[in-house]
């Protein structure tokens, strides 16, 4: 895949970094069509339930002392929310079995998808309680 993009340091700078957060250089297009071709043709109609499970994770994030999220921003599978330390949150929920990554120094990013259920929402949350303190 590959783009143009033609502007002042600053646009190209801010847009390297937006690249690099959703995904950097893609070499393998081929396999990104497969895949979105597999879940339009098999996974649309679930993706309600991914959307109602980032719902309820941002819903109880918000619960949390030293959590930053407003749940009604929340409107598909990803979750973006602000703690004190990203790097460290996101070391210390890894020791809990739960993935989720750091975007910057206070930011952190959870998605939900086909691997998650409700239960997976329960340990995330439970694993970012422990993180936190909480």
């Amino acid at each position: 895949m590959g783009a143009v993009l033609v502007g002042s340091g600053e646009l190209i700078a801010e847009a390297w970094r937006y690249k690099q957060m959703l995904g950097g250089a893609l070499r393998q297009s081929g396999v990104l069509t497969a895949a979105c071709h597999h879940a339009l043709d098999y996974h649309v109609e679930r993706l309600a339930s991914d959307h109602e499970n980032a719902g309820r994770l941002a819903e109880g994030l918000a619960e949390m002392a030293g959590v930053k999220i407003d749940p009604a921003t929340v409107q598909t599978n990803i979750v973006i929310f602000e703690v004190p330390d990203a790097g460290a949150f996101v070391d210390a929920v890894a020791r809990e079995g739960v993935e989720v990554g750091a975007i910057d120094a206070r930011r952190v990013r959870a998605v939900t998808h086909l691997d998650v259920d409700a239960k997976a929402i329960d340990t995330a949350l439970s694993a970012c309680r422990t993180a936190l303190g909480c």
